[in-house]
This record gives structure tokens, sequence and C-alpha cells, in this order.
């Protein structure tokens, strides 16, 4: 395997405490050019400008974990920019790149005022899009392996190079912190499925060689504990699960009382969410917000009928 460069872009965004949160990470090596998640069209200009001061003149591959606007909503301007470019998705995201009426929609009424500042997506053209499937050999000749991991979308991918692991949402939002343990937090929004994400976890535990490095979509990346980290990642899924069948009341809606006392028992018993504490202020409020978003997910979860 060639030997190749990794540099992580940050594409901070006017809402309280997003930054270091939104990221791109390029790789380059010898014949070798591409890019994981290029964030929100908001910050897509300055993607390409930034690309263009470290020197890329090509790309061969966008690559995304999955098609929520904070991660693909630039791949329009990203791949007008990098012609050569071939954007590589989960093949049902294909059809929200190529027409993204219904992913604008639903991300509005889900998001709300953040949706309106990451930037409506303009649509990708339909022979740039491929499935892993058909860029199999292709992405295989370039060292990449895709490993499926549905959880916090159906449609995620993680891709795996020379010990690289670009994990996306799977592992939830992470933080490396001087001096206390990393923070970690899952992120479940509806629809959930606890079953689904436990397995795409499992998935990853169980390459081999493991990884040597995690590379978070939010924020940053790992190098030490790499494994114990996907493990409290998997664990945190079903504690959190159960800390919320245990403290809620029967019907309780997720109002700021309940996420209150999650937000308080999260604290004493998870030790990397414990690390929200050592957070800059601003960043522990956008946090306590995904962490009601997160809860959400559960909460639907659970009250979802037997099917």
């Amino acid at each position: 395997m060639s030997a190749a460069t990794l540099d992580l872009i940050d594409l901070d965004q006017p809402l309280p405490g997003q930054r270091r949160f939104i990221s791109c990470w390029l790789v380059r090596a010898p014949g070798l050019a591409f890019v994981v998640d290029p964030g929100p069209r908001s910050t897509a200009s300055r993607l390409v400008a930034r690309l263009r001061e470290l020197g890329v003149a090509r790309l061969d591959w966008i690559l995304l974990t999955h098609v929520h606007l904070d991660h693909a909503g630039g791949t329009a301007e990203l791949a007008a920019a990098f012609p050569q470019a071939r954007v590589v998705c989960h093949e049902n995201g294909r059809g929200h790149l190529a027409a993204p009426g219904r992913l604008w929609e639903g991300s509005r009424a889900v998001l709300g005022q953040a949706a309106e500042v990451y930037g409506e997506p303009a649509p990708v053209p339909a022979d740039r899009l491929l499935a892993p499937a058909a860029a199999g050999a292709a992405l295989v000749a370039a060292g990449l392996r895709v490993i499926h991991t549905p959880g916090h979308a159906p449609h995620h991918l993680c891709f795996l190079r020379d010990g690289t692991l670009f994990v996306g949402e799977a592992a939830g939002t992470y933080a490396q912190l001087p001096g206390a343990a990393p923070y970690l937090r899952p992120a479940t929004p509806p629809r959930f499925f606890l079953e689904v994400a436990v397995a795409s976890l499992d998935r990853l535990l169980a390459l081999e060689p493991p990884p040597a490095r995690l590379a978070f979509a939010h924020h940053g990346l790992a190098t030490r504990g790499v494994t114990g980290l996907l493990s409290a990642a998997r664990a945190q899924l079903g504690d959190w699960v159960a800390a919320l069948r245990d403290e809620r009341r029967a019907g309780e809606p997720l109002d700021d009382g309940l996420l209150a006392r999650m937000h308080a028992r999260l604290l004493a018993t998870d030790p990397h969410y414990a690390s929200w504490r050592d957070l800059d202020a601003d960043i522990r409020e956008r946090e306590l917000g995904f962490t009601r978003q997160t809860l959400a997910g559960m909460v639907e979860y659970l009250d979802r009928p037997p099917a």
C-alpha cells in the first residue's frame, strides 16, 4: 500500500458550537486523491478553495458515508470543481443526490433553521454517481474497502484504507480532550433500530486486522484505543436505551424534564459522555441539543409497535 497523507478540513458553520464539528477528510497518495464527506453546500466553495490551496488538482473519488445535508450537501459543487471525480454512495442514496427535493424538505422538517444554514443541495448528475458494487474493482485497486453500516442512517457506509477507518457517524460523535477520556455520544435520529446499529458496530469490531485509526465525521482522528472506542460506542447504544426505558415514565414525552434527568444520569454512569463537562461552553450547548436528538430516536424506537 502506497504511503498516504491525511488532512482534516474543518467546515465550521454559523450555528452555536458548530466549530470543530463538521469536517471533510482528504487522502492523497501517489496517483490517488479522494475526499470523504464534503459537508454542506454552505461551505462547498470554502472546501474547494482549501483543496486548491493544498495543491489538489484532481480528485479521483468523492466518498459519502451518507447523504445527510451536513455530510453530502456540497457534493454537486465539489463534483463540478473536480470533473474527473466519481461519487460513491449507497445505492439507496443515489436518488436523493440526483433529485434532492425530498431530502431537502425532510431535512427542513427535522433540522429547522440548521437546514437553512447548511443550504439546499443542488442535484448531482446521475452519471457521476456510483453505488459501491458498480465501483467495486476500481475501489479495490485504490486500496479502498466499503463496509455497509446502517444505523445512523439506513444507507450509511464506512470506508477503510491502509488502516484508517472513515467511520462517518456509525460510532457517533467524538472529541479528543487533553487529560480526559474522549467524549463519545451516540447519533441515533429517527428512525432508529437498535439491533441494526449494534450489528453494524459488530461488523467494524470484527475487521481483521483491526483499524489503526478512526476518522470521525464529527470530529477528528482517534489513534489510540481504537477497538475500545468502537466497543464503547456499541455499549452506549444498549446502555442509553436501557437507561431511557428505566428513567422515563409511561408515555412521557421527551420534554426538558426528561432530557435533564437523562443528561444527569448519563453524566453519572457513562464515562465517555461524562467528558461533556470538559468541552467548551458553546460545544456543550451544541452537544446537549444533539443529545436531545439522539434520545428522540431512542424514544421513537421504544414506542414503535412490534412488527
